[in-house]
């Protein structure tokens, strides 16, 4: 007999045929990104410049290891909390970045032990969730920096913040400082960004090329500049625009640069710290790439183990050479895709920008207003968060919607990760609950004075059926037949099975007559060389993953 044989097209690492809108989703998610690994650094308790070394490194490093299509990872809002514990509890940044070091090599760990399976289970309602929470959040925030209030740089996601300042008190102090070349700014920015969502500028042959937040950042330091020049005392200055640390010297760039503080290695704070860092960055880049592949055009799936150690190498490296952790960001994967990404290429150039920018163009950078940087922003939290999407999960049905809007609410409510885990038990609700309804089903019909009851087991009956079927079998009345079907169950767990072997014995008593398609005692597991078989095969795709 002839055997076929088949080969497997090995994928290619990466595609320049995509690299034009490559090119503009790595430079856009590099604009948005520089004044975000500031801030971020800045709420962290870091230096500055430590936070342009982490963006570097997760678009470089990670950008280089990892096998996911479209996220771009760099420092990460979620991170700042664990960040500032762990800086506060060390007592210095050198002892802080050997944390960061182990973290890199725990999660490297993690990804061969393929602890990345725990991205299967998160329901793709809490992932939309996650998804719209974030755009709503990102829109609330970007208000203060359209009218010129911008000392909240960090963008930290939580409206609702534990020391009392909030997005509320925010709103007031913005009100109170209002400033008329920022609003300038911001309306002519979000005019440009929604006309160049039009159809005439999507198809035009010159201006589909070229990026829209690229004329909205130009369109700010020109406006900025020429207010300055005319009217100085109105111009947009410090914390209303990018602040990037400049060197001046070959020598005071390599001072920006900080390392690990070796003697640390006997402190078992050190790890702790480490443990810590490395679980919330591994759970954070796990939920980013599930949503970055939801937004994919293209549906690809990140794999997840390779990812973890993919992070792993870029915490590792970040620490190593005095950056602040990161992991997989969804803000600036979502704007780099919204620009054209469709590879990794763009998070290569994302990474290559920063570099380059910070070394030879830090004045120019500089001069980028805060208000064109957040019209970017709240375009891109709109369309997390489109109406539409709401829509197509109320049209899904309860079990969707739900899980959904608790995940939204919860997430502008208290943070990024308890949002997630309060969406997490709402959807396990109901996936529990469709366990008991579908565990099985039931036909009655009556035959002169006796009754007939056809009980059909589902496919996967565990213990959560229990109840359910005890219920029905104790409902039964004397003298009635029975049916029960289970020949399409490949599963019944142990306490239904003596459930039904309970019924049996207390049915000749009440002159109940039992009737099986397939008897309780002829279930039988799956045999151990058939389920060796079948894990062989799924560590195989593993592997190959």
């Amino acid at each position: 007999m002839n055997q076929v044989k088949t080969t497997h097209k090995k994928t290619r690492s990466f595609d320049f045929s995509t690299f034009q809108g490559d090119l503009r989703g790595g430079g856009v998610s590099f604009l948005v990104a520089v004044p975000l690994c500031l801030g971020i650094a800045l709420a962290s308790g870091a230096p500055l410049f430590s936070g342009i070394i982490a963006g570097i490194v997760g678009g470089l490093v990670v950008g280089l290891f990892s096998r996911s299509a479209l996220s771009i990872s760099g420092p990460e809002a979620g991170l700042i909390v664990v960040t500032l514990a762990a800086i506060e509890v060390l007592g210095s940044f050198p002892a802080f970045l050997l944390a960061t070091c182990l973290a890199g090599l725990i999660q490297i760990g993690l990804g061969f032990l393929k602890s990345g399976i725990i991205s299967n289970f998160f329901p793709s309602s809490v992932i939309k969730g996650m998804l719209a929470g974030i755009g709503i959040i990102l829109i609330i925030k970007q208000i203060p920096h359209l009218v010129g209030y911008d000392a909240d740089a960090a963008e930290e996601f939580s409206l609702f913040q534990p020391e009392g300042f909030n997005i509320i008190s925010q709103f007031r102090l913005a009100m109170g400082q209002l400033n008329e070349i920022a609003i300038l700014i911001a309306a002519l920015s979000l005019g440009i960004l929604l006309l160049w969502e039009r159809p005439f500028f999507k198809q035009n042959a010159v201006f589909k090329n070229i990026p829209a937040a690229l004329v909205v950042v130009v369109l700010g330091i020109t406006i900025n500049g020429l207010v300055r020049t005319l009217a100085p005392e109105l111009a947009l200055k410090g914390n209303h625009l990018v602040q990037l640390p400049v060197a001046v010297s070959l020598s005071g760039f390599l001072n920006l640069f900080t390392f690990p503080d070796w003697s640390q290695w006997s402190n078992p704070q050190v790890y702790s710290s480490a443990l810590s860092i490395a679980l919330v960055a591994s759970l954070e880049a796990l939920l980013a790439i599930e949503a970055s592949d939801q937004l994919d055009p293209l549906k690809r799936k990140t794999p997840a183990n390779a990812e973890l150690k993919a992070q792993g190498i870029g915490n590792f490296v970040s620490g190593l050479i005095g950056g602040i952790p990161v992991t997989s960001v969804i803000v600036r994967s979502s704007v780099s895709i919204n620009a054209g990404a469709r590879t990794r290429v763009a998070a290569l150039i994302h990474g290559t920008l920063l570099l380059v920018c910070v070394i030879a163009l830090p004045t120019v950078l500089n001069q980028i207003p805060w208000a064109a940087l957040a019209s970017i922003l709240l375009i891109t939290g709109y369309k997390l968060a489109r109406v539409r999407i709401f829509k197509e999960l109320f049209n899904e049905g309860l079990d969707k919607f739900v899980p959904f809007v608790v995940t939204i609410a919860a997430i502008l409510l208290t943070d990024l990760l308890t949002g997630i885990a309060v969406g997490m038990l709402v959807a396990l609700f109901f996936v529990l609950r469709e366990s008991y309804r579908n565990a099985h089903r039931t036909e009655t019909f009556q035959d002169g004075d006796r009754e007939y009851i056809r009980i059909s087991l589902g496919d996967y009956v565990s213990f959560l059926s229990k109840a359910s079927i005890v219920k029905l079998l104790t409902s039964v009345p004397d003298n009635a037949v029975v049916e029960i079907d289970s020949s399409h169950s490949s599963y019944i767990d142990s306490d239904v099975m003596s459930t039904i072997q309970n019924f049996r014995e207390t049915a000749q008593q009440r002159n109940i007559q039992l009737v099986f398609l397939r008897e309780p005692a002829e279930y039988r597991p799956l045999p151990e060389s058939i389920i060796a078989k079948r894990n062989r095969h799924l560590r195989e795709i593993e592997e190959r993953e």
